[in-house]
């Protein structure tokens, strides 16, 4: 049985940083692409980043790129999301994706996703 378990999220004021986390199991996890996605209240979830299943290649959405950091542990079966310089614009339940077959360096969309985690919540007040 596949469980994919983000941690990481909190209340954090603007500029401030978070580090998010994702330990998957009952899969290979190296035979993954994986993904981060974002759902803000009344807005559809979105794919913001994306990596490779060797770390080697990543994708960022624009309005995240050069402030967020798209990471992963093989060896930990752990995906990281690094967020500093947070804005108010950021808050939203954030999502971890695992995809077979996807090459994980183009914006990642909902349907490439096979397994996905409950979600942990960012709040950034300004």
């Amino acid at each position: 049985q596949v469980q994919v378990v983000e941690s990481g999220g909190g209340v954090v004021q603007a500029g401030g940083s978070l580090r998010l986390s994702c330990i998957v199991s009952g899969l290979t996890f190296d035979d993954y692409a994986m993904a981060w996605f974002r759902q803000a209240p009344g807005k559809e979830r979105e794919g913001i980043s994306s990596i490779s299943y060797n770390g080697g290649r990543t994708y960022y959405e624009d309005s995240v790129k050069g402030r967020f950091t798209i990471s992963r542990d093989n060896a930990k079966n752990t995906l990281y999301l690094q967020m500093n310089s947070l804005k108010p614009e950021d808050t939203a339940m954030y999502y971890c994706a695992a995809g077979y077959g996807v090459v994980g360096w183009s914006k990642p969309s909902l349907h490439d996703f096979t397994y996905w985690g409950q979600g942990t919540q960012v709040t950034v007040s300004s």
